[in-house]
């Protein structure tokens, strides 16, 4: 039967219609297209995300939706043979959400809805089997209790109170795990946690199934906007209007034997190899693996004396690996499935594109495009831009002393060292003050995504490759470790103890090996990473697709090439300012700076001209051919002189000059804001001596390499720029220079002259600036600070408010803020090249390196993007993948 409102899968019907994840969620789209395909699928229904939107609105279930929800369970009861709480063969639901992102161990789920005492009694009797009753009971009666009833708002701490009771419990009686509970032992289990309930709320679980269904599907809906929801889609950029879907399923138990839960990986999602990866936990459910109370046991290789599911149960491995496969072939991506198998029956779960490291999703799109699943085209969409520089951070050397304090499993690659914190609160405080962390848990939870986040790396000592921890490390390019029963958590102490007796307490340091499991003492020598093959291969896919160049911010010859190693077709930013500050340099910007004189400035300078021209020199030899754009002086003075009256006193020494006259000068230099007034060009226009130094060192260098038989594309920037008269006067100077250069040396170099457009007043004068310019270099950073009124350093005052707050859905410093910024980048693109047809465009502040800006980029019309060395690949697959979206 049709439901407007719902869809109803794996009842024996087939729709011919794909499911939509915009519509269904990311699981109930894929549960009703497994069913489509015949997989086994439990029954059930899913509600759209727009009952969300009415819940939301509303703050109920609406009346027609109840009725299309009873409607729905009529036809599942049909469908299975059994009822919602008939005690004589009972139906249990799971209410599951599900977004169209998928929200890893965020939004809620109701477990062993329908359960009641009468239906504990007859699903004992039933099944033969009183344990596995009770423990279905247990399990319901605090997630309901958690979800539904909100028992956590109502309790102090961070620990789940069930947790904390089932743990105090099996202490008591000595057990390890939860499958060492006897029939007696789950009964007391149950009681204690109905006293708990009624004790915290002041009332019991509702015994009426119906009851319970409407007000479990409520609740899972109103968690779109619970805190955890909210924070996970400011961080990821997820519109709060798309709402979740809400999927009802039939159950099907792990726990009645033979039986078991696991999850099921199509290719590994550390290092993208294809084989069957995964893990099972024998009687148990789903939530016992993902939420990592056990470590499980691996699907096909033994480890640490575990039997895997191809030992234990050869047959359901043989169909499960049929399955997966199935299911890869048809998603065209690798697939994290969830299975159970009830009495030696196998059943799917839920499949979803599987979270991965950056490695892993280089390899296996590589690889897919090779085995014909995917086009080149779709393998460069395939891998999310953001994290290819993820693949170069360092590895520990193989020559680093090491102090192993326990081992773990490898979830998540990379290394990471910090202070130990036990509690995501104490990680994002210390975070906030820019000290790198060690997140340390028993387990981790939805709550601690926020910390998590603020972490360098995360430990637990519960929890498998595929938990909460590791899923949500591995989607946030964070080293993690999980599984380590080495260690002993106490968070009332502040501390873990290993096995070997080792105290580690709060605040110290110690080091993560995210692909060997190791957790070691201190900090540890590192190296850089090794090579990844794939990303070669698809970088060269994207470099014969994508149009914007890619050039680097590069101010020594050491980051140019390995910039150029990496990739980039120039240099796009070259900061002399970075070069002024080794001490011999810096005495001679120093004396600049205190010089009242003309000629007192130009004797200062004419000691720095051949450092400078050295240091072009090795800029021009290392990138042999490729444009370079220099940017001439832009800090204020101010920057050179000493603030300490010691260092004073050194230069006192060395100038001649009095400390009283030190003082004088470097007041009268000082600026209120720094980032305005007496910089850039503007030093230049009073102080031209400097501008003369650096273009003759630049363009006398260039003469040298090309003497050599090196080519030089110099391209000579003036930053600060704001009106046409002030850069017609400056391009002047540079002209002159470069003509008295080239008359003494008896050759001429071609070179670029341009503005550095970071100022809103040049964006809007654009045209003024182009007729006089070879190319436009903006500067997007200087122009958010300037269009928005912001710093960087507002992070910690307010900005990061307004982020939480959804006032702003960016970081604008981080991704352009397109509407304002690049309502500025789009003007001067138009203007300039409206003046001035065919004109150079770049950009070289920092969103040159960030894949949404640098799509914005795209479209603008610019011609490269430039960047820090290490986010050169970053900007190359982004460069392509805006050129693909762009059709």
């Amino acid at each position: 039967m049709e439901h407007k409102r719902i869809n109803v899968f794996g009842l024996g019907t087939t729709n011919a219609d794909v499911p939509s994840s915009a519509l269904l969620g990311n699981k109930g789209a894929n549960l009703a297209e497994m069913a489509r395909q015949g997989l086994p699928v439990p029954p059930g229904f899913t509600l759209p995300t727009e009952v969300c939107r009415r819940v939301l609105a509303e703050g109920a279930l609406p009346a027609d939706v109840r009725d299309d929800v009873q409607q729905a369970v009529r036809e599942l009861e049909a469908a299975t043979g059994k009822r919602l709480g008939d005690p004589e063969r009972p139906l249990l639901l799971a209410v599951r959400s599900g977004s169209r992102v998928s929200m890893p161990g965020i939004l809620d789920t109701v477990l062993g809805v329908g359960m009641t005492d009468d239906v504990a009694a007859a699903l004992a009797k039933a099944s033969g089997n009183a344990r596995f009753a009770r423990d279905v009971h247990r399990r319901f009666l605090a997630r309901y209790a958690t979800v539904v009833m909100g028992i956590r708002t109502r309790i102090p701490g961070d620990q789940d109170p069930f947790h904390v009771q089932l743990d105090r419990f099996r202490t008591q009686r000595g057990l390890d795990d939860d499958e060492e509970l006897s029939e007696a032992d789950a009964a007391e289990v149950v009681n204690r946690f109905r006293t708990l309930i009624r004790g915290t709320l002041g009332a019991d679980v509702p015994q009426d199934p119906h009851h319970q269904l409407t007000d479990a599907i409520t609740a899972v809906f109103l968690g779109w906007r619970g805190p955890r929801a909210t924070a996970f889609r400011r961080a990821n950029h997820i519109s709060d209007e798309e709402g979740t879907a809400c999927t009802v399923q039939a159950m099907v138990f792990g726990t009645l034997p033979p039986g078991c839960s696991g999850v099921a990986i199509t290719r590994h999602p550390n290092t993208g190899v294809r084989v069957l990866y995964g893990e099972y936990l024998p009687d148990a459910h789903g939530e016992d693996i993902v939420g990592g109370a056990r470590t499980p046991c691996p699907l096909s290789e033994s480890r640490g004396g575990r039997k895997p599911l191809k030992e234990a149960m050869p047959a359901v491995y043989e169909q499960l690996h049929a399955m997966c496969t199935r299911l890869e072939a048809h998603f065209k991506d690798v697939q994290e499935v969830e299975f159970t198998v009830q009495e030696g029956k196998l059943w799917l779960l839920q499949t979803r594109s599987s979270s991965r490291t950056a490695r892993a999703a280089v390899k296996s799109a590589v690889d897919m495009a090779g085995e014909g699943l995917i086009t080149q085209r779709e393998a460069l969409l395939r891998v999310d831009a953001s994290r290819l520089d993820t693949l170069l951070v360092p590895q520990l050397s193989s020559t680093a002393r090491k102090e192993v304090l326990a081992q773990g499993l490898p979830a998540s690659p990379g290394v990471a060292c910090g202070k130990v914190v036990f509690h995501a609160e104490e990680a994002e405080a210390l975070k906030a003050k820019g000290l790198d962390v060690i997140l340390v848990r028993t387990e981790t939870s939805s709550d601690d995504v926020g910390g998590m986040r603020a972490a360098s790396g995360i430990l637990t000592a519960r929890g498998g490759t595929t938990s909460h921890a590791a899923v949500v490390a591995r989607a946030m390019g964070k080293c993690c470790v999980v599984g380590c029963s080495g260690i002993r958590v106490d968070y009332v102490k502040a501390e873990f103890v290993t096995t070997g007796g080792v105290h580690v307490r709060q605040g110290d340091v110690i080091t993560l090996d995210g692909n060997t499991g190791d957790v070691l003492v201190g900090p540890v020598q590192t190296e850089v990473s090794s090579a990844v093959p794939e990303l070669d291969t698809l970088l060269s896919w994207a470099d014969q697709v994508r149009r914007l160049k890619v050039r680097s911010n590069s101010d020594t010859p050491q980051d140019a090439e390995l910039a150029r190693k990496l990739g980039a077709e120039g240099v796009g930013l070259c900061r002399t300012e970075h070069m002024f500050f080794e001490a011999a340099r810096l005495r001679c910007m120093q004396e600049l700076s205190l010089s009242t004189s003309s000629e007192g400035r130009r004797a200062a300078m004419a000691r720095l001209l051949p450092m400078q021209r050295d240091d072009f020199l090795a800029l021009f030899r290392t990138m042999a051919g490729a444009p370079i754009t220099i940017r001439l002086l832009d800090l204020p003075l101010e920057s050179f002189l000493p603030d300490s009256d010691r260092q004073r006193s050194e230069l006192s020494a060395v100038t001649g000059l009095s400390l009283d006259e030190i003082r004088v000068r470097s007041d009268a230099l000082r600026h209120s804001n720094p980032l305005l007034g007496h910089r850039g060009c503007r030093l230049a226009v009073t102080y031209p001596e400097i501008y003369e130094m650096q273009v003759r060192a630049l363009l006398e260098a260039a003469c040298q390499v090309h003497a050599e038989g090196i080519s030089a594309r110099p391209e000579i920037m003036l930053p600060m720029v704001v009106n046409g008269a002030e850069y017609a006067s400056l391009r002047a100077l540079v002209v002159r220079t470069a003509e008295k250069v080239f008359g003494e040396k008896g050759v001429k170099v071609p070179f670029l002259v341009g503005p550095l457009i970071e100022l809103p007043r040049a964006a809007l004068a654009a045209d003024e600036l182009a007729v006089q310019s070879d190319f436009f270099s903006l500067g997007t950073d200087d122009m958010t600070r300037m269009a928005l009124g912001l710093s960087r350093d507002d992070m910690d005052s307010f900005l990061q408010a307004y982020l939480d707050q959804g006032l702003l859905r960016h970081d604008p410093f981080v991704v352009l803020d397109e509407r304002g910024v690049g309502g500025l980048v789009r003007t001067a693109v138009d203007l300039g090249r409206g003046a001035r047809a065919g004109l150079l465009v770049g950009i070289c502040g920092e969103h040159g390196g960030e894949p949404e800006s640098v799509a914005f980029f795209h479209r603008a019309g610019l011609d490269y993007v430039s960047c820090t060395a290490l986010r050169v690949p970053v900007a190359r697959l982004a460069a392509a993948q805006a050129a693909i979206n762009a059709g």
